[in-house]
């Protein structure tokens, strides 16, 4: 099992985020993971015994832009094809804040209807709020909450000021760097 298959369990497509075979003295080894369910994002934990039989997730990914968000959903568009592709407002909820006019992205299709989008690992987005410099508050790593284009509210260090492009890791959501 490697790190990013994603595999087919209980009829849904799980993704491993996590695995570790395990074997004790006198008994069959078995494969300890945690999979992120492709659809909802819950994660759960499950141990595969040995000989369990597991089949991969018929999966298909496509790259497109991204368009724009309203009410309806997060819209897309298919780079080789051009076709507008809708996704479920809950499904791409945690991704909106990562997400700009134009963004190349991947999206993941199970069945042949888009379930998922796999953002960069990190973004550039600018600056659009931030709180002046205190003097003086300038020993250790002392950070304050700036505002993005998206609307994201990160934590970033005190030299950074409106108008600088800072890169983002789009997996929890920290400050990275300041793009020079």
């Amino acid at each position: 099992m490697r790190l990013g298959t994603i595999i087919l369990y209980n009829g849904e497509p799980f993704q491993v985020i996590w695995s570790n075979r395990m074997r004790t003295a006198q008994r069959k080894p078995v494969m300890q993971t945690k999979l992120r369910n492709v659809i909802s994002g819950k994660v759960m934990e499950y141990s595969f015994k040995f000989g369990e039989k597991i089949d991969e997730a018929d999966v298909t990914r496509e790259k497109a832009s991204f368009l724009y968000a309203d009410e309806d959903g997060t819209h897309f568009m298919n780079s080789q094809t051009f076709e507008t592709v809708d996704m479920a407002k809950d499904a791409t909820l945690e991704q909106e804040k990562f997400l700009k006019e134009g963004m190349e992205v991947q999206i993941l299709r199970f069945n042949d209807k888009p379930v998922s989008v796999d953002l960069p690992i990190k973004v550039e987005l600018k600056v659009t709020e931030a709180p002046p410099n205190v003097v003086g508050n300038s020993g250790g790593s002392i950070t304050k909450p700036v505002t993005l284009e998206t609307g994201l509210v990160v934590n970033a260090p005190m030299f950074i000021k409106e108008g600088d492009l800072i890169r983002v890791d789009t997996r929890d959501g920290a400050y990275v760097e300041r793009v020079s």
